[in-house]
């Protein structure tokens, strides 16, 4: 009987140590996702005052830039072809090219990385 009882309490005990991981793996998800959440928010805050003179977040047609919207599904920048990724969407907009100017003296690190966060939602 005490064999059966302290097996019970080994799966017990296994059981109760999983189910505190799982649960700790959610709310890290959840941390996780409130802070994209928050990112992006801040990303289109900014892209507001300071991209969408040019470019349409909302629209894939032609401001003074390109259009946004979609811009991540496409997969490539229009302009050269170049693969889209977080670090050519911040590449780009720190640097710009002939038709962009840089804003790499303009927008702080964090701002460029909360557009880039919110760029990728459109």
């Amino acid at each position: 009987m005490n064999r059966t009882l302290a097996s019970f309490s080994f799966v017990a005990s296994c059981a109760a140590v999983l189910c505190a991981g799982m649960l700790s793996a959610q709310d890290s998800g959840k941390k996780t996702a409130g802070a994209n959440a928050a990112a992006v928010g801040r990303g289109k805050t900014v892209f507001q005052q300071k991209c969408a003179l040019c470019h349409y977040d909302v629209s894939d047609q032609k401001k003074i830039g390109p259009g946004l919207k979609g811009l991540n599904k496409r997969g490539t920048f229009t302009v050269n072809g170049n693969k889209i990724t977080d670090d050519t969407l911040k590449t780009w907009i720190e640097n710009g090219d002939q038709l962009m100017p840089p804003f790499k003296d303009v927008l702080e690190p964090a701002q460029i990385k909360d557009i880039v966060a919110y760029v990728k939602t459109l």
